[in-house]
């Protein structure tokens, strides 16, 4: 179904990271082995009712945004102002805070992409951009002044509805770039950063545009942190910098965080022919549903038929796996082993993103699928910070007669897993990530040699 003899270059990327200035520091902190979580004051000021309290959260003034609070209701955040100048005025009012970071995240891309005004609004340029949640911080205030304080529909204003659609980052980002292709939102839970940019990938593969500007983001939220907080599936216990440690044998949950990912993908010779700088190549994308009918619990299975369609017969193989390595106990070590049954025990490494910056639910893919760009750019690879003590023992469920992976426990395999970013040379990077429903999404992307 591809077109023949098209190929996908990634040309530029930006987003929002949590208490970095841009890529560049971003880049910089995390090769330093930084952790970007911290305690969460907004958490915090509700005590026990709330029981994890860190994030790798992301304040309006760190992107250069004030807050324009409504004078008539009660804790909405009527407008944003972009102390910086990078978004007018208009754009800024039919957006939230996810919708603002993707619109800042498009603008650097298409400014590192270096295309034209022309190519940017070109019937051949699209956009895909999603996140995980709806617009909490808008719909809550909003809700809460008409059913609590009993106040007009029309005291929240006239752009609650479209701050807070489903599809509002990707009409942001089209309404501030004036693309005329195509403009969707998909939306897989945790797997949506990176299922928006394979999804554009293939547009562009099979021939349906040239362009596209994809990614994914999660706009700071508490009303986030507290469905995940409810469902007692959050890390608590450690110091910030230590509360997200994936594959470790301590590990109790995730780090709830958010950021957004934002990137410039165009048809490979276009790009090459206007003489772009080729960031990646994208080799293959290919995703699943697990099929077993459980919402949560993650399928050895299903991640075995992924890997399945990503490598094929192609003989590619990573020199370096970007894990979903959310720090949960049971989707760790399901991760973990599915990575060993299809590689192999050696030839490779595992980086886990997450371990420095927490779990940014619909932005993880895109902001984490940066991570892989940037350790082809640096031929280093990030660390998976915390991974202390992996498990000495075999996990319970590779004790079932259902078992049919590898036999050996994670602590077997920690050459796999560095605890410091090192160099190496890496041509290959694997990118994996994960989401409610069973849904599985896994990209290859190589250097432009």
């Amino acid at each position: 179904m591809t077109a023949a003899g098209r190929k996908v270059a990634v040309v530029g990327m930006g987003g929002a990271f949590p208490g970095c200035n841009g890529p560049a520091d971003f880049s910089n902190k995390l090769f330093s082995n930084k952790s970007l979580i911290r305690e969460w004051d907004k958490a915090i000021a509700f005590g026990k009712n709330i029981r994890s309290s860190v994030s790798g959260y992301i304040t309006e003034a760190e992107m250069g945004l004030d807050v324009i609070y409504s004078p008539l209701a009660e804790d909405y955040p009527e407008t944003y102002i972009d102390t910086l100048g990078r978004i007018p005025d208009t754009n800024l009012a039919t957006a939230d805070i996810g919708s603002i970071w993707a619109m800042l995240g498009a603008l650097d891309s298409i400014k590192m992409a270096g295309w034209t005004a022309g190519e940017t609004q070109s019937e051949n340029t699209g956009v895909i951009v999603g996140s995980g949640g709806a617009g909490h911080a808008i719909l809550r205030p909003a809700w809460h002044n008409f059913f609590e304080l009993g106040k007009k529909t029309r005291m929240a204003g006239s752009h609650t509805v479209d701050r807070a659609m489903v599809y509002r980052d990707a009409a942001n980002v089209s309404c501030l770039i004036k693309n005329k292709g195509v403009c969707e939102s998909i939306g897989s839970a945790c797997a949506t950063g990176l299922g928006n940019i394979g999804y554009a990938y293939r547009l562009i593969k099979f021939g349906l545009q040239d362009r596209v500007i994809a990614g994914g983001v999660e706009g700071t939220s508490l009303e986030t942190f507290i469905g995940f907080d409810a469902m007692q599936v959050l890390s608590r216990g450690f110091s910030p910098e230590e509360s997200s440690r994936p594959f470790d044998v301590s590990r109790n949950g995730f780090v709830c965080s958010f950021g957004g990912g934002m990137v410039a993908l165009e048809e490979y010779d276009l790009a090459k022919a206007r003489g772009a700088k080729v960031l990646a190549v994208i080799d293959e994308y290919f995703n699943n549903s697990d099929g077993d009918g459980d919402m949560f619990y993650p399928s050895f299975a299903g991640q075995q038929r992924l890997w399945k369609g990503l490598l094929g017969d192609k003989g590619l193989k990573p020199d370096v796996v970007k894990m979903h390595g959310t720090s949960t106990p049971a989707g760790d070590a399901v991760e973990f082993l599915s990575v060993v049954d299809a590689l192999g025990e050696d030839g490779y490494h595992m980086s886990a993103p997450k371990s420095q910056f927490g779990h940014m639910l619909g932005g993880a893919g895109a902001v984490e699928f940066i991570t892989a760009l940037l350790m082809l750019e640096k031929q280093m690879v990030l660390p998976c910070l915390n991974s202390v003590q992996l498990n000495p023992e075999l996990e319970s469920f590779q004790k079932t007669d259902k078992w049919h992976g590898p036999v050996k426990p994670l602590d077997a395999y920690r050459h796999l897993v560095p605890q410091k970013a090192f160099a190496k040379e890496i041509n290959r990077v694997a990118c994996l990530n994960y989401g409610f429903g069973g849904t599985n999404s896994a990209m290859m992307i190589s250097r432009d040699l």
